[in-house]
């Protein structure tokens, strides 16, 4: 296996230039974040932004926790990759990794100066330092219920040469436990609001009774009650209903929906 290393001080842009290096040395497998990662899919790992304090994401980000360490290794063995990037903050720090997943020594070791200009260094850390935000290489998708309640945004990245078919790679950015900007909290009385608001849009409700939401670790699940208007379908109604609460939540809030349950308590019917 071919292990090439990439190295930069944190808050220097290491995840968002790894998505263009790999790409660039047609390499299909990333270790970043505590993450065994391949193209746009987590295959194994706990991302270390999902810790709470800085010293155990940095524990997880090295693979110290033993089941941790051999659920990733497990997986590296049965994709038996050609070759993979491994990322850290110093040269001891991916030799360390490289030793405790077992891939052998790194044959390339690359530094963040030598990929990124002082600029987008520069841009990196004042998006570290003033807003929070971290890269992780994966897509949204990807990190939905890992990240379920932190904050969530989508990075589109192009890759591909001039004369190349352009190919867009989705990456997130969110905002770690860890970090000192913290955690935001959502009151469930919120989610409510945007509930019914969506369910304004619906000229075919007539009321709605109840709306409650139940917060798990994994996300959330939302159980409505409503009044239908006589003469719509409810299946129609109910399945539409369900796309736009889920639609409109995961936007506003980038919460992970586990489902959304909708129950028709009675028919509105005009003599």
């Amino acid at each position: 296996m071919r292990v090439v290393a990439l190295v930069g001080k944190s808050g220097t842009g290491k995840s968002y230039k790894a998505v263009c290096l790999a790409h660039g040395k047609e390499i299909d497998y990333i270790i970043d974040d505590g993450l065994f990662i391949k193209g746009n899919k987590i295959i194994a790992g706990r991302s270390a932004k999902r810790e709470k304090t800085k010293i155990s994401a940095v524990k997880r980000a090295l693979f110290t926790d033993i089941n941790h360490k051999r659920s990733v290794i497990e997986k590296i063995e049965r994709h038996s990759p050609q070759s993979i990037l491994v990322l850290g903050t110093s040269e001891k720090m991916v030799s360390y990794i490289c030793e405790n997943l077992e891939i052998g020594s790194i044959n390339e070791m690359i530094y963040i100066n030598e990929i990124a200009s002082k600029e987008e260094m520069k841009i990196a850390k004042e998006c570290r330092m003033n807003q929070g935000k971290h890269v992780i290489p994966v897509p949204t998708f990807e990190l939905k219920k890992d990240f379920s309640g932190y904050f969530v945004d989508r990075l589109k990245i192009f890759l591909g040469k001039q004369d190349e078919i352009l190919q867009i790679s989705e990456r997130s950015v969110v905002r770690p436990t860890f970090s000192y900007m913290g955690k935001f909290t959502i009151y469930d009385r919120a989610i409510v609001h945007m509930v019914n608001h969506v369910i304004k849009k619906f000229p075919s409700i007539y009321k709605t009774n109840k709306v409650r939401v139940g917060n798990y670790r994994s996300g959330v699940i939302i159980n409505i009650e409503l009044v239908l208007k006589h003469g719509f379908k409810i299946p129609e109604v109910t399945s539409s209903l369900q796309r736009e609460v889920k639609k409109e939540v995961e936007h506003m809030t980038s919460l992970n929906i586990i489902s959304i349950n909708i129950v028709i308590k009675s028919l509105q019917i005009k003599y």
